[in-house]
């Protein structure tokens, strides 16, 4: 790996309601093409960097630089570009239950400005990279929660991000599952997308063996 990280993190600091630190001074280097988990207590600040780091939300000191983008000094418009080049996998899914599989990615390239032919190619390529284009006439009602989690994911890859972060992609999963969707995230890496996972699964951690930085009241508290 070279050139600039993709993520550069200095002296990162998020306080919340009655000065109560969620990070504290973190600072953080992420080298393109890496795969990440991040992990730790509940509490330790592991969905707040994934907020400030998609931009949900801002934080109370410090810098953060992704793909070149200062975060502090995006204006709207530029946000909207920021956020193109980067993938979100919730814990709980978050598909349109009314939509169906197509449709709910689909969704996504129309809001990236596709055309209606363009969504369906690009909704269809990315449902076959997650081996789900065979299911893409199905409800979310009508898949198992490894297939939804698989759904998700093909929606964070519509803009074919450069990042891709996941906060407990896992969480509502049984451990096999969990493994196998855990596999198709090292897939996505091996492709050149840098990921970033944050998740709580020691045993997930230790089965898929990559650098893990473990959060403890807003620190890095180690490197593994």
């Amino acid at each position: 790996m070279s050139g600039r990280p993709i993520i550069d993190i200095s002296g990162l600091s998020k306080l919340y309601a009655r000065g109560l630190p969620a990070l504290r001074e973190l600072t953080l280097a992420v080298e393109r093409g890496e795969f990440i988990f991040i992990t730790g207590p509940s509490g330790a600040g592991k969905s707040t960097l994934l907020r400030l780091l998609l931009l949900q939300d801002r934080p109370s000191n410090g810098r953060i630089v992704v793909n070149g983008y200062d975060l502090s000094t995006l204006s709207k418009a530029q946000i909207q570009e920021y956020r193109r080049g980067i993938g979100f996998v919730f814990q709980d899914f978050r598909l349109i239950p009314a939509k169906t599989v197509l449709e709910n990615v689909c969704f996504v390239a129309e809001v990236l400005g596709m055309t209606e032919s363009q969504q369906k190619r690009r909704a269809f390529q990315v449902l076959k990279s997650v081996g789900l284009q065979h299911r893409m006439n199905a409800y979310p009602a009508e898949l198992s929660g490894g297939e939804q989690q698989r759904v998700a994911i093909a929606r964070a890859l519509t803009s074919d991000p450069s990042l891709l972060l996941a906060d407990e992609p896992t969480g509502n999963l049984d451990p096999d599952l969990a493994l196998e969707i855990m596999n198709l995230f090292r897939e996505i890496n091996a492709g050149g997308t840098t990921v970033i996972v944050a998740t709580h699964d020691r045993e997930l951690i230790r089965l898929v063996g990559c650098r893990t930085l473990m959060l403890d009241q807003g620190t890095i508290v180690e490197v593994a």
